[in-house]
């Protein structure tokens, strides 16, 4: 099974540093803590995770604070000896490959908690490696609990009683009644351990134990009645929150590779002996290295073409460089001409923001020879620091350079310079190669394609990370703070290295002849149109939001005031516990949905199965479903609005998905729920401004349009050739029906085979979606078959030739690889026979979308004035456009989305316009 393991940061250095004696190093630094920490590091790693994180708390006030402004207030100060520690265990940590995470406004507990009931909720085996008790509330079904110093693992129901004297839903109340010194949480006086148990066993919760405060005796029961008024806070303060909103989830967390040598470095300098036989023995952190388990003889599986961690690297592609910081105009006039003469060249900026739509230039770095690089510092504004160019003349001087399409440009991820510059008065034109997209179309099964991952793998180069010049945390500065020195160096780096992945990465592309036009033709072209569609953006209404929102928040109350009618109590409909408790063990409802462990589940799937059992389950899905409309759009994509343009712009990210599906992210604009009127709404909000018209064009069924083309089926290709309804068709050809004569009953039978038989479905699958019997599934299944048999025989090819490669291709090339095709468990090989369907279906879907926003872009140019491409949504173009060129657009569109491809069956685009998205479709 999957397994993520969160890691208490903050328990593991204090535990350490209490447990071990004063250690220190040759120079006198002090290690005990650290020497801890890195021992426990290397035992959960000796483990294997797929996923980690390494969780800290933010530097600031949180929450709890705020409701108890005494919180913790009489904790010491850190001592000297453990502060000096803090960094170089950050440093160890990443070195290891694991994400640190830190959330302003809560405590590390309230991120694991998050991280590990979300990770639960997706079958995903959750370790939190601590020694706080507090965590025992946490412990359920797929999380338990880790103390690495002492060996001891708790997870279940019985193993928290037997150590606490509780269940796990009860930990907060007996936290609550005992208090904590530490935090300073005055509980009940003189009630320890014991006593708060024995009260949550007679009375069963805190609750209980605060209604029966007047029949306790003696003193003690003088005390709890003391402090009653003060319990609801103590639990609210001992409750680990479940609910902070994350940027990022479990599929965040994958274990990167370890940097060698720094680990190497930090283990030498505090003397870590054993850490560093094992590093120079084999792996640093116990993890074989994604490449090189694949291959091996007998394995089945056929690695992509050779990387530089499969072959001898250049060890000139390795050297250190020599950088250069431009202070005058004749030293950037003499690189604009040794930049114009090389005809090629690395660009890489710096600015003062991640968001490339407000962010400020403060330097531009180039390169066109590697290991010779220069820096143009153009806003760094510290104390004392040197005079540089004035940034509209520096930029009046490049600009003839960066806008001629006859002298290349190389970067890496350079849609976010592309954004900078333009923002800047200057449209880069020439813009030829992206070192992330080369890495992306090489192999897009890899999970990372950044620059410093692409430099240790593809060169052996370690790269120069920003916290070392800008610094972490709470004293990280802003990049135009950083001496200009040091930026030199970084920023000087990132154009050398990026010149330097080209020279490696393209030489395996030219090597490569079907991978090639993927990624001249689909992917460098879609960069430029990726980045006006990004700053197009798309107006928002507000007060429509505002209105929904209201909406949604007055029906959720009523919903909870429903469930809580039905359930004859009170219960958190957000807490999987409490509605498994309240639906399985008092209302008796069946479990038909079971956690991998067993164990009752409470999601969305669970609940849609006993719906029809009992109102409540259904209450509590519709529940759900507005709290997520509200809390991830109505309430949240107001605030997203850029306030310089006022329109809301989402980023698109190339190398997503492996398919080559594009991801939108900040906000995600590809996951509005469109099956339900709530989610429908939402798109009523996306508007065009007075005296413009939305247009919306839409590829109709167009994965089953390859599947017909890839399969030849004569069956499925008359039937789009005829125009029909395929569904209907299909129902026609399996029930043995005229078109005339299927039911509606039939038709879903069909668009569910249809569409199941793409993603891999089974007879299993099949019938729970029909809410049939497996035995009629199959028989369906097999009627099908016995009426398109060229869709089985596709399949039948398809998955012997992944078997045989390794891997399956889209229509134009694009290579999908398949790691565990044949190897692996049974379930990993079956999952990876599903992807081998569809891969080249999606995978041809997405090539086909990005040929025609490339298509369609070079159309739009000369027009944009009047129309512009807003978005691109799964097979969906959405245009903003004048009233009176609708009609145009609408014919020049459809006709270069039509003719993005050329199958054996027709492209057919559905389009509507309207004055919001929604009433566009």
């Amino acid at each position: 099974m999957t397994r993520l393991v969160l890691i208490d940061g903050s328990s593991y250095l204090y535990r350490a540093f209490h447990a071990l004696p004063p250690l220190s190093n040759a120079e006198g630094e002090p290690t005990g803590a650290l020497f801890g920490v890195v021992n426990m590091l290397r035992a959960t790693l000796k483990e294997r995770p797929d996923y980690v994180a390494f969780v800290v708390d933010a530097p600031g006030k949180t929450f709890r604070d705020d409701l108890y402004p005494e919180y913790k207030a009489n904790r010491p100060p850190m001592p000297d000896d453990l502060r000096a520690q803090v960094q170089p265990m950050c440093d160890v940590v990443e070195a290891l490959g694991m994400p640190i995470l830190r959330v302003p406004g809560v405590e590390a507990d309230d991120v694991i908690g998050t991280l590990a009931l979300a990770a639960a909720g997706e079958g995903i085996d959750v370790t939190i490696s601590t020694g706080d008790k507090d965590f025992a509330q946490l412990v359920r079904p797929g999380v338990a609990l880790v103390n690495t110093m002492s060996g001891t693992r708790t997870d279940s129901d019985e193993a928290v009683i037997a150590k606490f004297g509780v269940r796990p839903d009860q930990i907060v109340d007996l936290l609550a009644l005992m208090g904590d010194a530490i935090d300073n949480i005055r509980g009940v006086d003189k009630c320890g351990p014991k006593t708060a148990a024995k009260w949550l066993a007679a009375y069963d919760s805190l609750d209980g134990v605060i209604a029966a405060a007047p029949e306790i005796k003696g003193k003690v029961g003088e005390n709890l009645r003391a402090v009653l008024e003060r319990l609801p806070l103590n639990r609210t303060l001992a409750t680990i929150r479940t609910d902070v909103p994350l940027d990022v989830g479990a599929a965040d967390l994958r274990l990167r590779e370890p940097h060698v040598e720094t680990l190497r470095a930090l283990y030498t300098r505090y003397g870590f002996v054993q850490a560093l036989k094992e590093l120079d023995g084999g792996s640093a952190n116990g993890v074989v290295p994604a490449r090189a388990a694949i291959g091996r003889a007998g394995s089945g599986f056929v690695a992509p073409a050779a990387t530089a961690a499969d072959a001898a690297l250049d060890p000139a592609l390795a050297a250190p460089g020599a950088y250069e910081a431009i202070f005058d105009a004749a030293a950037l006039e003499a690189w604009i001409a040794r930049l114009r003469e090389a005809g090629i060249f690395a660009l890489d900026t710096e600015t003062d923001s991640l968001d490339p739509l407000r962010a400020s230039l403060v330097g531009v770095s180039f390169c066109c020879e590697p290991g010779r690089a220069a820096y143009l510092p153009l806003a760094h504004d510290y104390p004392g620091v040197r005079a540089q160019l004035d940034r509209d003349q520096a930029l009046d001087l490049l600009r003839p350079l960066l806008e001629d399409a006859a002298v290349r440009k190389i970067g890496q991820n350079g849609k976010y310079d592309l954004h900078v510059l333009r923002r800047h008065g200057i449209d880069v034109a020439g813009y030829a190669d992206d070192t992330l997209l080369e890495s992306f179309v090489l192999d897009s099964g890899r999970a990372r394609h950044d620059m410093d991952s692409l430099a240790r793998r593809e060169l052996g180069f370690q790269t120069t990370a920003y916290a070392e010049v800008a610094g972490k945390g709470a004293k990280q500065i802003p990049f135009s703070q950083v001496a200009i020195d040091d930026a030199t160096g970084y920023a000087a780096e990132d154009a050398d290295v990026t010149l330097r992945l080209h020279r490696v990465l393209s030489a395996r592309l030219e090597a490569e002849p079907g991978l090639l036009p993927v990624y001249r033709d689909i992917e460098m072209p879609l960069v430029g149109v990726l980045a006006r569609v990004e700053a197009n953006g798309v107006l928002l209404d507000g007060a429509e939001l505002r209105r929904q929102g209201a909406d949604l928040g007055r029906r959720m109350l009523e919903l909870q005031q429903r469930a809580t009618g039905l359930a004859g109590r009170s219960f958190n409909l957000d807490s999987p516990k409490q509605v498994c408790a309240l639906l399985y063990d008092e209302l008796k409802l069946p479990m038909l949905v079971k956690t991998p462990k067993g164990q009752p589940s409470a999601n969305e799937e669970a609940l849609e199965a006993i719906a029809d059992l009992h109102e409540l389950p259904r209450v509590i899905l519709d529940y759900r479903g507005l709290a997520k409309l509200r809390g991830t759009y109505t309430d949240k994509l107001p605030e997203m609005v850029n306030p310089e343009t006022g329109r809301l712009h989402t980023s698109y990210q190339q190398a997503g998905a492996a398919t080559g599906r594009l991801a939108s992210s900040d906000p995600n604009l590809q996951n509005i729920p469109i099956r339900t009127e709530d989610g429908r709404r939402i798109r009523t909000a996306f508007v065009a401004p007075p005296g413009r018209k939305i247009v919306a064009c839409d590829y109709s069924q167009i994965e089953l349009r390859i599947m017909a083309h890839l399969s030849q089926d004569a069956g499925l290709v008359a039937a789009f050739e005829a125009g029909a309804d395929i569904h209907r068709a299909t129902a026609a050809e399996v029930f043995g029906r005229r078109l005339e004569e299927v039911t509606g009953d039939e038709r879903r039978a069909a668009k569910a085979i249809n569409f199941g038989l793409m993603y891999g479905m089974g007879a299993f699958g099949l019938a729970r979606n029909l809410g049939i019997s497996r035995g009629e599934a199959q028989d369906y299944i097999a009627l099908y078959f016995s009426r398109y048999p060229g869709v089985r025989d596709f399949m039948e090819r398809t998955r012997a030739h992944a078997r045989e490669h390794g891997h399956v291709e889209t229509v134009f090339g694009r290579r999908l690889w398949l790691e565990y095709i044949s190897r692996g468990t049974q379930a990993q090989r079956a999952g990876a026979e599903r992807a081998a369907i569809n891969a080249p279906m999606q995978g041809t879907a997405a090539d086909i979308i990005k040929r025609a926003m490339v298509s369609v872009d070079g159309w739009l140019q000369p027009h944009r004035e009047r129309a512009l491409m807003i978005l691109q949504v799964h097979d969906e173009l959405v245009f903003e456009c004048e009233e009176g060129f609708v009609d145009t657009l609408l014919a020049e569109v459809t006709a270069r989305m039509t003719a993005a491809a050329e199958l054996r069956v027709p492209l057919v685009v559905d389009s509507g316009v309207g004055d919001n998205w929604e009433q566009a479709h």
